[in-house]
């Protein structure tokens, strides 16, 4: 009999916790509950789970450090609950590594669909492609989540890295903007595509990339991104001489 998906449920409140680890059990879902973020880390460590439910107003520190911490370490699936929805709220929240934001009050049946759209993201992720492959200057690792620039590695964020693999896994050719939406962030996701825009300038400033001539990532306006083909990275690498070595 395959293992049961283990969820650490990371809530102070009882009136939530309670009723929603019961209906999680009733989903086949193993729950392992927390009610503060000292526990959060301390449960995490003493048995990993296989995807995280974080709230952000913990009574002893902000869910957020919680995120931070996590991510030092583990590439777990984070799901972000909070009674704070403005858009620049969920941005913050996925920056800093986390998969998907859920605004209080919410539906458990809504939660439910998302925790497991996410786990078949994580699931799938790792058959898209080679474990490591080199486009121009980069070097990517798909399976180790790791990018190197000229030989010098970058600190991406979770959704910066995922933003690259699905561009570069596929050089030359136009990732419409609703792919890209649905395969980094959710099929199900509500709301203003903004998010994309801010991840890919973030990226680009991390890439070295000059928004108005780049390099690596076109835009194609009225449709989605492009990564540059390979061909179009060998130019200006050569003409960069000494630069493009770290």
């Amino acid at each position: 009999m395959a293992a049961r998906t283990r969820i650490l449920f990371v809530e102070d409140e009882p009136a939530i916790v309670e009723p929603f680890s019961r209906a999680l059990a009733r989903h086949g879902f193993d729950v392992v509950t927390a009610g503060t973020a000292a526990q959060a880390l301390e449960r995490f460590e003493s048995s990993p789970p296989d995807l995280v439910l974080l709230d952000l107003a913990l009574p002893d520190g902000d869910g957020r450090d919680v995120c931070r911490a996590l991510r030092r370490s583990s590439g777990v699936p984070i799901i972000m609950l909070t009674a704070r929805g403005t858009e620049m709220d969920r941005v913050v929240g996925l920056e800093i590594g986390a998969d998907d934001y859920v605004v209080k009050p919410f539906s458990g049946a809504e939660v439910i669909a998302r925790i497991r759209a996410v786990l078949r993201r994580q699931g799938g992720a790792a058959d898209a492609s080679p474990a490591t492959y080199e486009i121009g200057d980069l070097r990517i690792g798909a399976a180790a989540r790791r990018v190197w620039r000229a030989g010098e590695e970058l600190e991406l964020s979770r959704k910066e890295f995922d933003l690259l693999h699905e561009l570069a896994r596929r050089p030359g050719h136009v990732v419409p903007r609703e792919e890209l939406m649905a395969r980094v962030w959710d099929r199900n996701w509500f709301g203003s595509t903004k998010t994309l825009d801010v991840h890919v300038g973030w990226l680009r400033r991390k890439l070295g990339d000059n928004p108005a001539a780049p390099r690596y990532v076109h835009t194609v306006r009225g449709v989605g991104y492009r990564f540059a083909a390979p061909e179009e990275l060998e130019a200006p690498s050569a003409r960069a001489g000494p630069e493009a070595t770290p």
